[in-house]
């Protein structure tokens, strides 16, 4: 009719975007979730792109809009357990312990979350090595170690002369040497959190008499 006035409407092209970056999380979760699956029940090099694709329900090209290789995969859980560890430590971190106390919790906390899902981190950290990751990866828990260090230092429990890089440096290897040698073994990481703790004692208490 001449002369109505026309409400607006909703502005479509928000819409459209926001049900498209739904979907498309939704399918990189699937894709994500499909390869986990089949690398820890089969084995990372025995795993195809067809069967991810297959597994997720997606024609294979759409692997290649979401990661340009298989490999972009191991890139993508070493991103999410780096979140996970962060938040654990970063939580242990916040805690009013002694440095020793934090540093032990630590320890404990890295063994438990491993343990939780013991086959995938066997799977994705051998395939994590033999992709080369580990010689340029941004090294993550240094960090959280080095600033319990740091707080130590500052509350005296720390000598002034140590350096909470370093330290943090020497126990993130600590770390992940050991579950380095529980994963090459093939070894249960049953007995993991008590050789980290006894390790960082050794770290922190030094081996020479006195």
């Amino acid at each position: 009719m001449a002369g109505t006035r026309r409400v607006a409407e909703p502005a479509a092209p928000a819409q459209a975007v926001g049900r498209r970056e739904r979907h498309k999380r939704a399918t990189y979760e699937r894709l994500y979730t499909a390869s986990i699956d089949l690398f820890t029940g089969q084995g990372y090099e025995e795993t195809s792109i067809e069967e991810i694709t297959e597994r997720a329900d997606v024609a294979r090209g759409t692997f290649f809009n979401y990661f340009d290789k298989k490999e972009e995969v191991i890139a993508a859980w070493g991103a999410r357990r780096r979140d996970t560890l962060r938040a654990e430590l970063g939580a242990i971190a916040g805690e009013n312990h002694d440095v020793s106390t934090c540093l032990e919790n630590c320890m404990r906390a890295l063994a438990k979350i491993n343990k939780m899902e013991w086959r995938t981190t066997q799977v994705m950290l051998t395939a994590w090595v033999r992709c080369g990751h580990p010689i340029f990866e941004t090294p993550y828990a240094t960090s959280l170690f080095a600033e319990i260090i740091a707080t130590g230092k500052q509350a005296g429990e720390i000598a002034d002369h140590v350096d909470p890089t370093l330290v943090g440096n020497i126990l993130r290897d600590v770390y992940l040497g050991t579950l380095y040698r529980y994963v090459g073994r093939g070894k249960q990481p049953t007995t993991l959190a008590n050789e980290l703790v006894t390790t960082l004692r050794l770290v922190m208490n030094g081996v020479l008499v006195r």
